[in-house]
């Protein structure tokens, strides 16, 4: 596993050279910052054997360092930049891991195709506001699914019932440098209405409440 990381990380820095991956430069903070910020949603729900969903995956956080950790994951990285999800492909075929899809789509077409409720868990990172994402987030979930939000610990208010979910707990644990950190999970109850999500731009311009 340990392997696994380097290679990552020597990747990670290497595409980071040419394209916008993270601002985040130093090894030993991405260490932390990336890697290990992505483990701590290991103590946030059961991954074993789940068909996970890493939303708006970017530079593959944290759904890469949760599949290195986990094997048995059945992955999904889905990225809107192409680029981005270029260097996902590179990465999992270096680091030899099977099962993992890279998608390059948006959430809010990719969930009214097949993918449409058939995941177990949804992560998320810096997308968006916690009431859009649960907009982009929820469809994809089956019920008895759960959507791990990594937010801050200010507390968000939602459309959790309007989009078949519910409110979960709050994990805050705190990173070796120190760092407070927070995950907001969502459960999945029941089945999402069809006609959501809605089209980026309406979401943006009228959230739901």
């Amino acid at each position: 596993m340990d392997e696994q990381f380097d290679l990552y990380l020597s990747l990670l820095l290497e595409a980071n050279a040419v394209m916008n991956l993270t601002a985040i430069r130093e090894p030993e903070e991405i260490r932390v910052r990336h890697f290990e910020d992505s483990l701590k949603l290991l103590g946030c729900a059961d991954f074993r054997n789940r068909r996970v969903l890493d939303l708006g995956s970017g530079a593959g956080f944290p759904g890469l360092p949760l599949k290195i950790a986990e094997p048995s994951i059945a992955l999904t990285l889905l990225d809107g930049t192409g680029k981005k999800v270029e260097f996902l492909r590179r990465v999992a075929d270096a680091l030899g891991l099977r099962d993992v899809a890279c998608v390059h789509g948006r959430a809010e077409e990719y969930a009214h195709g097949p993918a449409r409720e058939s995941f177990d868990i949804v992560t998320a990172r810096g997308v968006a506001s916690l009431p859009l994402l649960c907009e982009l987030a929820l469809p994809l979930l089956k019920p008895g699914g759960v959507l791990l939000a990594m937010k801050s610990t200010a507390f968000e208010s939602a459309p959790y019932r309007l989009l078949g979910g519910e409110r979960g707990e709050d994990y805050i644990y705190e990173l070796s440098d120190g760092t407070l950190h927070n995950v907001i999970t969502v459960l999945k109850i029941t089945f999402t209405n069809k006609i959501y999500p809605r089209p980026w731009a309406q979401i943006k311009r009228k959230p739901l409440v």
